[in-house]
């Protein structure tokens, strides 16, 4: 039993010596090395090319390197009965939750509109809001989302989560399923989208539910481009009904440079890196799951392909 890495980047040498550090009794290869496709029984990647994975007839598993799995099903050569792990980890969600709080107050005390008029040595005086005028909202309340509100109310935000399904938090405002929706945003002031994306919220962030949030709300984006609705968020915000919008993640990445949102002066960006799987904190799951693979034990952080996360 073999593990082959596949990543979409120059980080596969990285992941490859951390899990050697490990274990150096591993049997690991990085995809363009020489190797026998037939011995490979675990795959661990990050937006591997379509139809990689349909290359290994032994898998047995499919381990995403980040908390994302939405690439994966985005291949229409997918192995089908092959299991799917995903990263569950408390480094990333307190490193996606410190990214939002950064945004957060950035945003309610005028740091971002300060930058853009320095160049012009422009002297620009604003009102500014305080953690108690203001209300978050957060849509998806998983691991990343949960850890987000838990931190904005520890700092004194006024918060509230929206989920696919009922979920209950201590001191956060809880609303479910289509029903609740409206209620949900009609009362947040800073939209956070941190849902999976999945063919039920794809294309989520859309005219239709900007509309129903305050005039003058403000929305981020750190959960997937596959989300948004790119030309409805321009039309919004040309409109004047939302005040803004913070965006780290986007339908084709690398952002192209001539792509509206670079020029937007209500839209501010980062460059999907908002919360990065640390490869020292996840190196033991991933072995821990390759163990109880060789093992034939229940595999841990289990994706269900049915929800799609």
């Amino acid at each position: 039993m073999s593990i082959v890495i596949i990543r979409n980047d120059q980080k596969t040498m990285v992941w490859k010596e951390a899990l050697l550090k490990a274990d150096p009794d591993l049997e690991i290869y990085a995809y363009d090395e020489d190797h026998d496709p037939s011995q490979i029984s675990m795959a661990m990647v990050w937006k591997p090319p379509h139809g990689a994975l349909s290359q290994y007839p032994s898998l047995q598993a499919i381990a995403s390197l980040g908390a994302g799995v939405d690439f994966l099903f985005e291949d229409e050569t997918l192995p089908q009965g092959v299991a799917i792990t995903r990263v569950v980890d408390p480094i990333l969600a307190a490193d996606m939750s410190e990214f939002v709080l950064g945004v957060i107050l950035a945003r309610i005390k005028n740091l971002l509109a300060f930058k853009r008029v320095q160049p012009k040595a422009k002297w620009l005086p604003l009102e500014y809001k305080r953690i108690i005028e203001v209300t978050v909202g957060i849509m998806g309340l998983g691991e990343l989302g949960s850890r987000l509100a838990e931190d904005l109310i520890r700092f004194g935000f006024d918060t509230r989560g929206w989920s696919r399904s009922e979920k209950s938090l201590i001191g956060l405002s809880c609303f479910a399923g289509d029903k609740d929706l409206a209620s949900f945003l009609s009362g947040t002031d800073l939209l956070v989208c941190l849902l999976p994306l999945t063919p039920n919220t794809r294309g989520i962030l859309n005219k239709e539910l900007f509309a129903l949030l305050p005039k003058g709300a403000y929305v981020i984006n750190v959960a997937r481009g596959g989300h948004l609705v790119e030309k409805d968020l321009l039309d919004i915000l040309d409109q004047g009904h939302l005040s803004g919008a913070f965006l780290d993640v986007f339908a084709q990445e690398p952002l192209s440079e001539d792509h509206p949102f670079w020029k937007h002066p209500k839209i501010d960006m980062s460059p999907h890196i908002a919360s990065v799987s640390d490869v020292n904190s996840v190196v033991p799951q991933l072995l821990d799951n390759y163990r109880r693979l060789q093992e034939g034990q229940p595999l841990l952080n289990l994706v269900s392909k049915s929800r799609g996360y």
